[in-house]
């Protein structure tokens, strides 16, 4: 079957269902194929890398805890294993950061020199988002109304299910200031 064919006059002429074809192609490019999302109203606790949120303890007792600069596991199945800091996809976590073009740089201008002196602040981040990986695999992006974009980089012990999620934050005290939230989460496929 030809999709074009040239007649006598010179023109060319689209042929049979591949004109069909080729209107659904161009359909699909104008509309875009891009990720999908679905909005789901979710438990969003938040969690940093502290040995109470992550389970991690100071020096092992079988050097009497004098090797306290070396950091634990202290329950579960690896108990006792040295503790990296990674998250279980390899990734090292951190929060959401707004790049130098992005709305809080309107909201909060003093914070401009700052974005613009300094380069790694230039471009946006998205945080690290805890989830079960057997509804939400690793890179799924979420979008979490008050705290940001943020991608599944690690999955928690105490994460099971569809609509429960871990947010990482810098520090404990903030982690504890969000505490637990139910709220709507856009997640891009």
């Amino acid at each position: 079957m030809q999709i074009l064919s040239n007649d006598h006059t010179g023109k060319m002429e689209l042929r049979g269902y591949n004109r069909y074809l080729l209107i659904f192609i161009l359909i699909l490019l104008v509309t875009g194929c891009g990720p999908s999302k679905i909005t789901r109203q979710m438990r969003a606790t938040g969690y940093c890398g502290c040995g109470e949120c992550c389970g991690w303890e100071r020096g092992r007792w079988l050097y009497l805890k004098l090797d306290f600069w070396n950091k634990y596991i202290s329950s579960g199945k690896n108990e006792g294993e040295p503790y990296s800091g990674l998250t279980a996809s390899g990734t090292t976590p951190h929060e959401p950061q707004d790049g130098l073009l992005s709305i809080t740089s309107i909201t909060h201008p003093w914070m401009l020199p700052f974005r613009i002196i300094f380069p790694w602040l230039w471009f946006s981040r998205d945080g690290t988002i805890a989830a079960d990986t057997n509804y939400y695999p690793f890179g799924t992006r979420m979008f979490v109304p008050e705290y940001g974009y943020g991608r599944v980089e690690d999955r928690g012990s105490a994460i099971k299910g569809a609509k429960h999620i871990d947010l990482f934050f810098d520090s404990h005290s903030e982690a504890l200031n969000w505490g637990n939230h139910y709220t709507e989460v856009d997640i891009y496929k």
